[in-house]
């Protein structure tokens, strides 16, 4: 790639996320777009509409960015919570590492890579037709003494990661400490999930696990509560809560606007009547039909395996849900409860052998997933490489030559390919996840996210760097095995011309496409315009650890590795880390839920 493609790809991103913000930041103020802009402030009744028309809605404005930059410490915990406190530290890490990384690699080590002539001499006068491979290491000579200064260099950067390292997370433990005392306790702190019941023919579930934990834990044990299997409860509930959602969505609303319903057959008979007084009514009746079913279940001799088992101190909890129960690794297990609202109740009481099944399907896979990523890797590698694409696809030759579609293909549809494939990972690992047998919806995200960390390694970081070595250097490889060694020390650094432009593509364009919402807002329009469906008043969605975490970790990984063997990706690593800081505190203001809790699964 030469240096005209790389500002044809930066040209082409940089006007995409001037023109995506600029509609964020007129259409976020419009008052039918609130629910896909701001369904946090909707969801805690913050964000108010506006019925009347004011031109300022029109003009584009930082104002949003001015408010997310100055929420405090304190107001940020207490609106999204430690686990985003956490994630937000990653930015500023990164950007603190990263700052002087940067001023290193640019100002000291980039120029000694231009300035060398292992591959050719640099030529002042047509920089824009230099070969991106000019600004790496491998521009450097065989054994030159101004390896030295990378040398020198890889040990600064060292030093200074674990300088910032130790103080961040000295920082993170006293804040969690501080955070975990100040917050008042919870039912989750002093209860366990009781796995793998043994049954009995003389007592029930509930009279076992009661004589259990008087007998071994008489001090401490407080009271238990058995887990009951009733899709009549559970169908029941959900239907609670949308009438619920219905009932907060009418109340925003001035009675005038509201539409009155009939309160007989269908809607079409009886007298009209509120449709708030109306739906409350509907409540009441499904809360009773609720405890009527819930005071039935322990007569029809529904429980399950498991149950949930509260103790009179978090101590009592804590040595409970981890010491041995039983001689039996099957039977008794224990572990801390998940928070009520984050149960993920499909595999509560599901038998251990099943778990185990289910964790291999899914690690086998995750294992085809990945190798049926490979070809989308390599395809894009060979876009990267015009005597490569122009070897297999001859009739492109004189496309090709021109000078403008050559430095797209180059330099941007290579980067936008991979990312589109990678929009469809996350979802899938979410499902697998959903596959492994977690009890918890956080215990689902984490792994979710571990599994999209490797993938996202492995595919788009190492695939990536070995294919485009392979195919530049397979006659080589073949002929000399012994020069391997040597070439990939030349090759790979020249995959940082392609990070480069993978980064403005999944990180500056793939942030401003996140924050300008534009499929979310062409589906609330549909919904609310042709399907006529009322929009939720508690809509907020969750936010997606198990997608935003591995990019910002693959970032890091590749400003570790490629700040000394090509600096060129610093300055666009940089502006990607300080915009996410703003973006996602944006975010985490007006936009996403943070109901589960991270830090608290195993």
């Amino acid at each position: 790639m030469i240096v005209s493609a790389l500002l044809t790809s930066v040209g082409i991103n940089t006007g995409l996320c001037v023109l995506l913000l600029s509609l964020y930041s007129v259409l976020r103020k419009q008052p039918g777009n609130v629910y896909v802009y701001a369904p946090r402030g909707v969801a805690e009744e913050q964000a108010k509409r506006e019925g009347h028309f004011s031109l300022e809605r029109l003009v584009p404005s930082p104002g949003w960015i001015l408010r997310a930059w100055r929420v405090s410490e304190d107001e940020f915990l207490s609106a999204a919570g430690f686990d985003a406190f956490v994630f937000m530290r990653i930015f500023i890490f990164s950007v603190r590492i990263f700052s002087i990384a940067g001023i290193i690699g640019v100002f000291v080590l980039l120029p000694l890579n231009f300035t060398g002539d292992q591959l050719r001499t640099a030529d002042w006068a047509d920089i824009p037709n230099q070969s991106l491979d000019m600004f790496t290491i491998a521009n450097v000579q065989d054994s030159s003494k101004r390896l030295w200064v990378h040398f020198c260099a890889v040990y600064v950067i060292s030093g200074a990661a674990c300088c910032l390292l130790y103080l961040e997370y000295k920082g993170i433990a006293e804040k969690r400490f501080s955070y975990f005392n100040s917050s008042p306790p919870q039912p989750n702190h002093f209860t366990i999930l009781v796995r793998g019941i043994p049954k009995s023919d003389q007592h029930s579930m509930s009279e076992t696990v009661e004589e259990f934990f008087t007998l071994y834990h008489p001090s401490t044990y407080l009271s238990h509560q058995m887990v009951y299997h009733s899709s009549r409860v559970q169908s029941l509930v959900n239907e609670a809560e949308k009438l619920y959602k219905k009932i907060l969505h009418l109340r925003n609303k001035p009675r005038l606007q509201r539409e009155s319903h009939r309160e007989g057959f269908l809607g079409l008979f009886g007298a009209k009547v509120d449709p708030v007084d109306l739906y409350t009514k509907k409540l009441e009746d499904v809360e009773e039909n609720v405890k009527l079913e819930q005071s039935t279940l322990n007569q029809n001799q529904k429980e399950l395996s498991a149950a949930f088992v509260s103790f009179r101190s978090r101590y009592g909890a804590a040595t409970a849900s981890r010491v041995v129960q039983s001689s039996n690794p099957l039977l008794w297990v224990t572990e801390p409860a998940p928070e009520p609202r984050d149960i993920y109740w499909p595999f509560l009481s599901a038998p251990y052998i099943q778990l185990w099944i289910s964790k291999f399907v899914v690690v086998v896979a995750v294992f085809f997933l990945t190798i049926l990523f490979l070809v989308p890797v390599t395809f894009v590698q060979g876009l990267t490489q015009l005597t490569e694409l122009e070897a297999f696809l001859p009739f492109l030759k004189k496309v090709l030559k021109i000078t403008i579609v050559s430095d797209i293909i180059t330099g941007y549809v290579p980067s936008l390919i991979l990312q589109m494939f990678q929009y469809i990972v996350p979802p899938i690992m979410m499902l697998f996840a959903a596959m492994r047998g977690y009890i918890s919806n956080s215990g689902k995200m984490k792994s979710a996210c571990i599994m999209v960390l490797y993938f996202t390694i492995w595919n788009v970081f190492f695939a990536t760097v070995l294919s485009g070595s392979v195919i530049s250097q397979i006659n080589t490889f073949i002929s000399n095995p012994k020069d391997i060694p040597r070439q990939l020390a030349v090759v790979v650094p020249g995959q940082a011309t392609f990070f480069i432009t993978y980064v403005l593509t999944s990180g500056w364009t793939g942030l401003s496409l996140e924050i300008a919402r534009v499929f979310p807002l062409i589906g609330n329009f549909l919904i609310r315009h042709c399907c006529k469906v009322t929009d939720d008043a508690d809509c907020a969605p969750l936010f997606p650890y198990h997608r935003d975490i591995p990019k910002v970790l693959l970032f890091g990984l590749l400003g570790f590795t490629y700040s000394l063997l090509a600096p060129l990706i610093m300055p666009f690593l940089l502006v990607y880390f300080f915009v996410g800081y703003i973006f996602y505190r944006n975010q985490v203001t007006s936009k996403f839920s943070f109901h589960l809790n991270l830090k608290n699964v195993k």
